[in-house]
């Protein structure tokens, strides 16, 4: 896989050679025909392409996906369930890791304990009632909003599927737990999946039990970031790497950073040799960072090409989030310059005047968004997009346009 202007078109010759084969069956024998991404635009139940969804966000039918993730196997090199084909031209690649490696691979766990999993499997709640989106509809039938809508989409895609010379990481932080941070991750990361044709991986960079592979309705989970850092070799293609990620909709790969136990740790040089690794592999990586001041956010701020710092949409928040950001000013320019502050609303009418906040914030160099209360996030557990609010959604795809922008931009 070569790096540089042409890499991408490397990886989508790999994912087409596998293309046809991965339509027809997907891990675990189940029919999976995942959408291409690109213009279309989904409609409000189903993904058809050529469908355009309120505010641009995707509508996974069927979301979350369990049993489709594909896992590496015990005693050989693992593989990707679909993109087994290989042109006879080429040899075939070498056996990853080492056999001695292999042999102590770690087994695969569940994402949810079977003790819990009557507990997450509950029917979803929609993000806005019934009542709201009838109310929508009827504004929406009454005015010219329907225009501007598609002007807006219109505009979000056309940012989202700006091609990239190399992949582009994207850092997600906050400064204290509970303040959506990897709900925000999980938002952007399906956003650019869902318009982009290149690969997209979400990299989890918290190891102290964290919730993306939960967000994301991942079943299972084996191979871990720090796990990674010593496999990947420069002679690996992308269907030699995927094998150890799990796979997502919409061409995207997450992977974990820990298998679920109490105290397992990453160091910063275990998480730049893993993006290091993987990096010429994916157009777009989500980084789920820990929380700010720990190690591994601040490398990952520093090395990455843009980053949203997420913050409740409390006034404990907001002056919180105003002292690191005065802090992130002492830092060379482009780190607060290519940064984008999430202020999240936790509960419906907080009774904070949210444009005073942003006023304030965005004083500092930052820009400012707004993710509005949904009841469907609000209740934890898998994101299932088609159960988002319409504004949710708007604001999800807003927020990913406007850091994928930053993150093409010199500062």
């Amino acid at each position: 896989m070569s790096s540089g202007d042409g890499w991408q078109g490397d990886v989508l010759r790999d994912l087409r050679s596998g293309g046809a084969q991965h339509r027809e069956q997907g891990s675990g024998g189940q029919a999976y025909n995942a959408p291409p991404p690109g213009p279309a635009l989904p409609t409000e139940s189903t993904q058809a392409p050529g469908a355009i969804g309120e505010g641009g966000l995707p509508r996974q039918v069927g979301y979350p996906y369990s049993g489709q993730q594909q896992e590496g196997h015990q005693g050989g090199p693992p593989h990707q369930a679909g993109y087994q084909y290989q042109r006879q031209e080429q040899p075939a690649p070498a056996a990853y890791p080492p056999k001695s490696q292999l042999d102590s691979a770690p087994g695969s766990q569940p994402v949810v304990d079977k003790g819990l999993a009557g507990v997450v499997r509950r029917k979803p709640q929609h993000g806005e009632s019934a009542a709201a989106r009838a109310m929508r509809a009827l504004r929406r039938t009454l005015s010219s909003s329907a225009a501007r809508e598609v002007v807006e989409v219109t505009r979000i895609a056309a940012v989202l599927q700006q091609p990239v010379t190399t992949g582009r990481q994207i850092a997600v932080t906050s400064i204290r737990g509970g303040s959506g941070k990897s709900t925000v991750a999980a938002l952007l990361g399906t956003t650019y999946a869902h318009y982009r044709q290149d690969p997209v991986l979400f990299l989890e960079a918290d190891p102290a039990l964290g919730s993306l592979p939960l967000r994301l309705g991942a079943a299972s989970r084996r191979w871990t970031t720090g796990d990674i850092a010593d496999i990947v070799k420069p002679d690996m293609s992308l269907l030699d790497v995927t094998g150890y990620l799990v796979q997502l909709p919409d061409n995207a790969w997450l992977l974990p950073a820990s298998l679920g136990q109490i105290g397992v740790m990453l160091d910063s040089q275990a998480y730049e040799r893993a993006v290091v690794a993987l990096r010429r592999y994916f157009g777009v990586m989500v980084i789920d960072c820990e929380t700010l001041p720990a190690e591994v956010a601040r490398v990952a701020l520093a090395a990455s090409h843009s980053r949203v710092l997420t913050a409740p949409a409390t006034p404990e928040g907001v002056t919180s989030t105003y002292s690191v950001l005065q802090w992130m000013q002492k830092l060379p320019r482009q780190v607060i310059a290519g940064t984008v502050v999430v202020l999240t609303e936790l509960v419906p009418h907080q009774g904070l005047d949210l444009d005073e906040a942003a006023r304030q914030l965005k004083s500092t160099g930052v820009g400012v968004q707004v993710l509005p209360y949904d009841r469907h996030l609000a209740a934890g557990g898998p994101i299932r997009t088609e159960f988002l609010a319409a504004p949710t959604r708007e604001a999800a795809a807003r927020i990913a346009a406007d850091v994928f922008q930053l993150s093409q931009q010199r500062h």
